[in-house]
């Protein structure tokens, strides 16, 4: 009897530690592992003679309705195999004419990013060459306007000096024609 409460204290005890974990599909030796470990506990409970044999064709009959259906599983996941080979084919092929494409489409990408470079390239030199061509433009514009500056300043010069020169010649016109009347006087 002392064994029997162990047996069953055991249970419990393992029942209890498969409630704590997450639950999940147990496999073909822990099923069959099971169903012994309960017909021995079954027999263990009814020691009878009538009773054990009526317990062992339940068992058997369990057992073997447990077989079949383990079978039926197991063809079951055999085609779920099969049909999942067929689908990573077809997955294969897809993902493979997906690559083919995406490799395409990488190749045109590099080709047009390659264009661009080139025309980025020719766009920075024209630039270049145009901000080269401004700054030569630029100093030539400088030096054109200093030399005209220089113009205007030698021409403000003359007109300064002209100025005066027309000023001086009106006063010796005056001057002039001051000493032809004095002249004339003198003369009559």
């Amino acid at each position: 009897m002392s064994s029997l409460y162990t047996r069953s204290k055991e249970y419990t005890r393992s029942r209890k530690s498969q409630s704590d974990s997450p639950p999940s599909s147990p496999s073909p030796i822990a099923k069959t592992l099971r169903h012994e470990r309960l017909s021995r506990l079954e027999s263990a409970t009814n020691p009878t003679t009538s009773d054990t044999s009526s317990y062992s064709d339940r068992a058997s009959s369990r057992s073997s309705a447990y077989t079949r259906r383990e079978n039926r599983l197991a063809s079951l996941s055999t085609r779920t195999e099969e049909e999942s080979n067929r689908d990573y084919k077809k997955l294969y092929e897809s993902a493979l004419s997906e690559n083919q494409k995406l490799k395409s489409k990488l190749q045109e990408a590099q080709l047009e990013l390659a264009d661009i470079k080139s025309k980025l390239e020719k766009a920075a030199q024209q630039k270049q060459e145009k901000t080269s061509d401004r700054s030569s433009m630029l100093e030539m514009e400088k030096r054109e306007k200093r030399a005209l500056e220089r113009k205007l300043s030698e021409m403000e010069e003359e007109m300064k000096i002209l100025t005066e020169l027309k000023s001086d010649n009106q006063r010796l016109k005056d001057e002039n024609g001051a000493l032809i009347r004095v002249i004339s006087k003198l003369s009559k």
